[in-house]
């Protein structure tokens, strides 16, 4: 069966070496698959381009991996060989090498913070201000899937925020969602608790001390954490000084959110309603998809006022009342999806548009 896929993905490229151009390789490609069985995970996949895409990665791994809700295929470029995995179960070696696959470096440097005061539908808690961000560190490809916080749940029991609270609006919980779609209903706790059980699975040192309703981050851990408020803009601008990594406007077809009112008065686009499967969209500059809208991403920060001053390696308030989250969502307008727009909400809230992604310290 594995052969079927390779068949079509060969045909899909046109044989063409996926590493012939690795700054862009292939973001993603969708193809069909009538009806595959996968023994190994009893896994079935139906028609659906929406399904099954072919992630071309690093030239250095020479691996190209077909998701599917979960389920990872690796084919080995140039070896005429296939290697089954699963980010669900096995060898925690193996899942630790895979989670790394789906890291991106990103390197240290200095950046303007915040949106000049020239920037069209700016706020008042965005004075730009010089950052330095001092060391490399791994920021995840995509935000965290249905699949991924499926198998912690499964393994240790865990039950979230929003499972536990008996908040009304959370009756529906996050299981019902496909498994490469962003986990939501999750609250910053619960973020938080996915980071550390991570990192033991994978024999790192956890980075936070979770104590009741407080939460110590040890910075000299290198386990996976949520990234400071700083690192994520950073990476999220990838470089770029305009509104959104794509320039000064972002278009539906470049993120996901609700294109009914567009940024500074651009034409309108479509309005899903619904968040899309991870990396449905370009990735930005440094490899990073969905940084601009499709669910907000919680960060580690207290939520607070910048500092005037340039900072290093910055990481919020002491002390506060709200996390910080990024990013917008599909639900938001256009200036809500900005790389400098903040928000904020307390550390137990959850909702249909908040989910995070992790990063690891280097």
């Amino acid at each position: 069966m594995l052969d079927i896929i390779v068949g079509q993905v060969e045909r899909l490229m046109g044989r063409r070496s996926p590493f012939r151009d690795t700054a862009s390789a292939f973001a993603c490609k969708r193809i069909h698959a009538d009806y595959v069985r996968i023994e190994k995970r009893r896994w079935i996949m139906s028609n659906s381009a929406e399904k099954l895409c072919v992630l071309l990665h690093s030239a250095k791994s020479h691996v190209v991996r077909l998701v599917w809700s979960g389920m990872t295929v690796a084919l080995l470029f140039g070896l005429n060989a296939c290697a089954t995995g699963s980010t669900s179960d096995g060898d925690p070696k193996q899942a630790a090498i895979m989670a790394t696959e789906r890291m991106v470096s990103i390197p240290a440097g200095t950046f303007l913070m915040g949106s000049p005061e020239s920037e069209a539908e700016r706020r008042n808690d965005e004075p730009q201000h010089e950052v330095t961000i001092s060391n490399d560190f791994l920021m995840s490809r995509y935000e965290v899937t249905v699949g991924e916080f499926r198998r912690f749940v499964t393994v240790s029991g865990y039950q979230t925020e929003a499972e536990t609270g008996g908040d009304v609006v959370m009756e529906d919980a996050w299981e019902k969602y496909a498994d490469d779609h962003p986990v939501v209903l999750v609250s910053w706790n619960d973020a938080v608790a996915y980071c550390n059980w991570l990192s033991k699975e994978e024999g790192l040192p956890p980075a936070y001390t979770i104590s009741g309703d407080t939460v110590t981050w040890n910075r000299e851990a290198n386990g996976y954490r949520l990234p400071t408020e700083a690192e994520w803009e950073y990476a999220c601008r990838a470089g770029t000084v305009t509104p959104f990594s794509t320039g000064n406007n972002i278009t539906t077809s470049e993120a996901n959110y609700n294109g009914n009112y567009p940024y500074n008065g651009n034409a309108k686009g479509i309005y899903r309603k619904w968040m899309t499967a991870v990396g449905s969209f370009a990735a930005n500059p440094w490899g990073l998809y969905d940084m601009h809208g499709n669910v907000w991403e919680w960060c580690w920060d207290w939520f607070g006022d910048y500092s005037s001053d340039s900072e290093t390696d910055p990481a919020g308030a002491a002390s506060g009342v709200f996390r910080v989250i990024r990013g917008g969502s599909w639900s938001n307008d256009g200036q809500f999806v900005r790389s400098a727009y903040r928000y904020c909400n307390i550390p137990v809230f959850r909702y249909y548009n908040y989910g995070f992604r992790l990063v690891r310290s280097l």
